[in-house]
């Protein structure tokens, strides 16, 4: 990973200390010095004096089997959430869309071929992936991914695709000139299905939500069970409900953005 840099302002240490961050998964919180080192490129020397700065600084700790991530490093990613008020803004439409769905709803962000989770609300039930704040999809198995994707155009479809997944998962993507050909018709449409694309149960519908200037800026989602819950049920029951709760979190977003960032001065 190290050694990507090109311009005369390129860190490299901070390059490398944002690896070992990025190296952490979901299914192993815990890792060891040779296994920080073997995933980053590092040498064992370097990774283990990032290692031990991270920790100093809280956002890694020491265990019994070697290291893991602390809460603080929440602090990065929500900084970024909390810029955009998308999750304050987002929040009481999602817990109500939910209350009226009993099914989990979800708000992601493009970035690069993936898809990034900004804020969700779920409910209890099994579903094939684990989803929290933070979590990266290809883009092109998922119905929010297919709505952001159609935000963009053609070119930009394909400078998007052409960027490697940072998810971590290995799924069987459509090729380029397919997944433009269903953007057309999401455009058409305003929203998007994915059904058992990322993986096999899971089965959700997505629709856009824009700034204030109508830009598209993030999807929304219901996300069911494939074998509990129906396309029909999903379009002709779901996406009403979820086209309504989109265009308040738009409406409401825009309110956000175009709110005073500073009193004024008392004259």
């Amino acid at each position: 990973m190290a050694g990507r840099g090109t311009g005369p302002d390129f860190v490299e240490a901070l390059a490398r200390g944002i690896d070992v961050l990025c190296c952490f998964e979901a299914h192993r919180g815990s890792m060891s010095l040779s296994e920080v080192a073997a995933e980053t490129g590092l040498a064992r020397p370097t990774a283990r004096r990032l290692l031990l700065t991270l920790a100093e600084l809280g956002y890694v700790r020491a265990t019994a089997d070697g290291f893991e991530l602390t809460a603080r490093v929440l602090r990065l990613g929500m900084s970024y959430v909390g810029s955009l008020g998308l999750w304050d803004v987002a929040r009481p439409h999602l817990e109500a869309l939910v209350a009226q769905t009993h099914e989990s709803s979800s708000m992601a962000q493009l970035d690069g071929s993936d898809i990034v989770y900004v804020a969700r609300v779920a409910v209890p039930k099994i579903i094939a992936l684990r989803v929290d704040i933070g979590t990266r999809f290809p883009a092109s198995v998922t119905s929010q991914g297919k709505v952001l994707l159609a935000g963009l155009d053609d070119d930009g479809v394909r400078a998007a695709l052409a960027e490697p997944t940072r998810s971590g998962l290995v799924v069987a993507a459509p090729a380029v000139e397919e997944v433009l050909d269903e953007l057309r018709v999401v455009r058409a449409r305003g929203w998007a299905v994915a059904d058992e694309e990322l993986a096999r149960g899971v089965r959700s519908i997505a629709v856009p939500v824009r700034d204030a200037t109508g830009t598209v800026r993030a999807a929304m989602n219901v996300t069911v069970h494939a074998a509990e819950t129906s396309l029909e049920t999903l379009t002709g029951h779901h996406l009403p409900l979820l086209l309504r709760a989109a265009g308040e979190v738009s409406a409401d977003w825009a309110l956000w953005q175009s709110r005073p960032h500073a009193d004024a001065p008392v004259t």
